[in-house]
């Protein structure tokens, strides 16, 4: 006899990411492709005493790049008459897979100016993001999925278009998203930042496909590709830097930055 069919309640927590991605299909966005040659990063990576995870790197080495390209701290405000917002630093956005007693559940962090961390705050930041207790760690967004759906598409769709500095600490510059850890990868994933990063697992010889998704309305192929160009030097030379200086240097316990409100 075949398994009876059941049915679940479509709770807040699934309809807030369904909110997202359905509103993510009103941006116009295209994928750019660059295969990196990481191998002295992942050479100085595994020399630093400190552990340091990929997702840390990448987040510090595209936020260094943003902030020498404006265009990554831009996004499109519509309406009637359209604007180009561009706020001073960066709010990095994080997506944070955690599971509960409702099963899987995607999570949005943010942190503000990530370019001005340290590589062991930036990880501290990420353990306590999959560690700490979502209450701490995500408060705005487990009021958001209380919401009904329709205010809540209502209140995103107001955060999306804001031509307020608040609107970088609700949805963030740019975001961050991998499956590397999982052995995958999701290189063209829902947003609703004008750029979000993505990296495949590193290969054997220290190759990487990083890929970055773009809001056409705001960039070109030829930006984002320059931005590709730029994350693979910042990946060369600061981070492996930074890698290099955390060998010399003594650990010491670092406080958590403080998440963008």
């Amino acid at each position: 006899m075949p398994p009876l069919m059941t049915t679940s309640r479509f709770t807040g927590v699934r309809g807030c990411v369904s909110d997202i991605a359905t509103l993510a299909l009103r941006v116009p966005l295209f994928p750019v492709d660059r295969v990196m040659q990481l191998a002295p990063l992942a050479e100085a990576r595994a020399a630093c005493p400190v552990r340091i995870g990929w997702a840390a790197i990448f987040l510090k080495a595209y936020a260094l790049v943003a902030r020498e390209m404006p265009v990554l701290r831009t996004w499109f405000s519509g309406g009637l008459f359209p604007k180009l917002v561009t706020v001073p630093h960066s709010v990095a956005t994080l997506a944070v897979n955690r599971t509960d007693s409702t099963g899987d559940r995607l999570l949005f962090a943010r942190l503000r100016k990530p370019e001005a961390e340290s590589l062991p705050t930036i990880q501290r930041f990420i353990h306590d993001c999959t560690a700490e207790p979502l209450e701490r760690m995500f408060k705005r967004q487990l009021q958001l999925e209380m919401v009904p759906g329709r205010l809540r598409r209502t209140i995103l769709r107001w955060n999306m278009n804001s031509r307020s500095a608040k609107r970088a600490s609700r949805i963030g510059t740019f975001s961050l998203s991998t499956l590397a850890g999982l052995g995958a990868t999701n290189r063209f994933h829902p947003t609703l930042c004008t750029t979000s990063l993505s990296y495949a697992p590193l290969e054997s010889d220290g190759r990487c496909m990083v890929t970055i998704i773009a809001d056409h309305r705001v960039l070109d192929g030829a930006a984002v590709a320059r931005a590709l160009q730029w994350l693979d030097q910042a990946l060369q030379t600061d981070l492996v830097d930074e890698l290099t200086a955390l060998r010399a240097a003594p650990p010491v316990l670092v406080a958590p930055p403080r998440a963008a409100a």
